[in-house]
């Protein structure tokens, strides 16, 4: 019993991503250098319902994206940017973008990744 409770525990922590993201790998999916047309909709629609401000010098969002053994996502974090309806959002899309370019890895591992963002 103790044994699984241990299993269970270091589980869990491992779906938590990293404190620090700077020394995570980098996940390449093309997202970094322009924003995709369905996220660009989706802010301004969110600014121009006034769901949510983006500051004017908030170009990009980084997320967290845990990748199985396996190669599939398990895990998305995005970093807060105080607006969580376009956090949530990037994250879909990377989950999206994500499903063809990752591969089977020796072990989990958070990956850190960059969507572009234009303000509205």
């Amino acid at each position: 019993m103790i044994l699984a409770a241990l299993l269970l525990l270091g589980q869990a922590m491992s779906l938590s991503p990293p404190v620090e993201w700077s020394p995570l790998p980098r996940l390449q999916l093309g997202l970094a250098a322009a924003a995709p047309a369905q996220l660009t909709d989706f802010v301004r629609r969110e600014a121009a319902s006034e769901r949510c401000v983006l500051p004017p010098d908030q170009r990009t969002l980084d997320l967290a994206v845990l990748v199985t053994q396996s190669g599939q996502v398990r895990r998305i974090v995005p970093r807060a940017i105080g607006c969580p309806s376009v956090e949530q959002f990037a994250a879909g899309i990377v989950l999206r973008a994500a499903r063809d370019k990752t591969r089977p890895i020796a072990a989990d591992t958070w990956y850190v990744t960059t969507v572009a963002l234009t303000p509205p």
